[in-house]
């Protein structure tokens, strides 16, 4: 039983199948932002391998949709990299649906460049003049010669707005910027274009990009559990009301010491 469910977890995510969110079942649909996808992908395994009676499908699609989902009432949980906004909140009240916030893991938001790229370190000014185009060549920071390529998350992101508010100060992004879709797309580009620059949660700091330090502070789980790190935000999972049944199962082994453990092991910062 426990290989059938795996073999059912791995087909989900794909081909992205929907499971019907019917009262009184043991399945479990969870959709929306990709820095909290390795979590939920995570943890839905090991709980599944622990409760063979309950299925789950986890899938991305950025912290809008999967928000914009528990508002129509089409998701159990929503996976998301920021808080909900006023207006998403009087939409769900309007439908219906109270959302109730669980941070299941702390996160900073990493600056990456293609490892060829000398730059090691950038401020705050630095990163809001090279997002808004006041800066286009790494030569004018000590760099290569060499056009500075902005990649950024697109708008239905919650990573996009994070890190508009804590390192652009909500500033609009340059036009001519890459916007991508994950976090994965943001390190595939930055990997294969010498003067990209990008911006991942922690858990996508891999081979292929160099995460640089930010007023002088690199991004780690140390310096965002000390609040060192300057782009630093939690990472919230969304229920409609407080869980019940297998829904509340679920967030209660994500914050469980295990749980957390495997947020850990994902590259984010666990809150126990």
């Amino acid at each position: 039983m426990r290989n059938l469910n795996r073999i059912f977890f791995s087909v989900l995510l794909i081909l992205g199948l929907a499971i019907p969110c019917f009262a009184g079942t043991k399945n479990i649909k969870i959709n929306g932002s990709t820095t909290v996808l390795p979590i939920a992908q995570a943890c839905a395994e090991k709980f599944m391998e622990k409760n063979s009676d309950i299925n789950i499908s986890v899938q991305g699609g950025g912290s809008g949709v999967g928000i914009s989902s528990l508002i129509d009432k089409t998701t159990d949980i929503a996976d998301s990299s920021r808080a909900i906004k006023d207006t998403e909140l009087d939409k769900a009240v309007a439908n219906g649906v109270e959302p109730k916030a669980h941070v299941v893991a702390m996160d900073g938001i990493a600056l990456v460049i293609n490892p060829s790229n000398n730059i090691s370190a950038l401020t705050k000014k630095q990163i809001r003049d090279i997002y808004t185009g006041a800066i286009s060549n790494w030569s004018q920071l000590g760099g290569p010669d060499e056009k500075i390529v902005v990649v950024s998350r697109d708008t239905s992101s919650g990573t996009f707005e994070a890190f508009n508010e804590l390192a652009l100060d909500k500033v609009k992004v340059r036009t001519d910027a890459l916007m991508e879709a994950s976090n994965q797309a943001v390190v595939s580009v930055v990997d294969k274009t010498p003067g990209a620059v990008g911006y991942v949660g922690l858990g996508y700091i891999q081979a292929g990009v160099k995460a640089v330090s930010v007023n002088g502070i690199m991004p780690s789980k140390e310096t965002v559990l000390l609040g060192k790190y300057p782009i630093s935000r939690p990472l919230f999972m969304y229920t409609n009301g407080a869980p019940q049944g297998a829904i509340k199962k679920f967030i209660d082994f994500v914050l469980s010491q295990e749980g957390q453990k495997i947020a850990d092991e994902q590259g984010y910062v666990g809150i126990k």
